[in-house]
């Protein structure tokens, strides 16, 4: 089941890559200040890079960045965006990647889609000694009372999600710090975003739409202007190998 959510993507990757967030640059300023150096010369590679949403950003601060991706989609989507970024196939359990080679490995929003007992031992394999491993997920800020709303009809809807657990570095030494951020995006964006998650991928096209058409009818009266703040909490583990 695990296999078959991460390549629902696949199918769905323009969307994904059109709707998904980003992420802030105080992100990136605490991979650095966690990590003990500066993006800028560091030689990192992305894992489960999907569309390229991070790396790209990876490559603006100057990183000597190589995505790795195992999806046919979300590769071909990557490849459209940022066709002079080296992409390798592959997967967290399974590096193709040069021993002792990298400064910095980076999960964002894919460590959960790993098994820990293969992509501990690749993160160490991969790392050069004193490098680090950095997992980053965006979540919606539940503080915000709409968002938290809307977070417990989706968790009633969907109820177990049934993916990997985050909580897979024991035995480590891992720093965690949160990031809060926000965008402001129309209401139709906000909807297509929820659409692109694994969830909705697999639960077919008439319960989605039928889903996200009554979201619509809640939210519209909340952003008459049709605009929507969504806010988010990044959550960062770094671990320095």
């Amino acid at each position: 089941m695990t296999t078959t959510r991460a390549r629902s993507f696949d199918a769905a990757a323009a969307q994904y890559q059109a709707y998904r967030p980003g992420y802030p640059p105080e992100l990136l300023d605490t991979v650095e200040e966690l990590a003990g150096r500066p993006l800028a010369g560091a030689r990192v590679a992305d894992v489960g890079a999907g569309t390229g949403i991070a790396t790209a950003l990876l490559h603006a601060r100057g990183a000597d960045v190589v995505a790795v991706e195992p999806g046919d989609g979300m590769a071909a989507e990557f490849r459209r965006h940022h066709p002079r970024i080296p992409l390798v196939r592959g997967d967290g359990d399974r590096l193709p990647l040069a021993t002792g080679g990298f400064d910095l490995l980076t999960y964002a929003q894919a460590w959960h889609w790993t098994d820990p007992a293969r992509s501990v031992p690749e993160a160490r394999r991969v790392l050069r000694p004193g490098g680090a491993l950095a997992l980053w997920w965006n979540d919606p800020d539940t503080a915000v009372p709409w968002i938290a709303e809307q977070d417990e009809r989706l968790r009633t809807f969907f109820g177990a999600t049934g993916l990997p657990t985050r909580e897979s570095l024991e035995g480590l030494d891992v720093t965690t710090r949160e990031v809060r951020w926000f965008r402001r995006i129309p209401l139709t964006a906000h909807l297509s975003n929820h659409a692109s998650h694994s969830a909705f991928l697999l639960l077919g096209e008439d319960d989605t739409r039928a889903f996200l058409d009554a979201e619509r009818a809640r939210l519209a009266p909340l952003f008459p202007d049709g605009t929507v703040e969504e806010s988010y909490v990044v959550t960062l583990r770094v671990v320095v190998m």
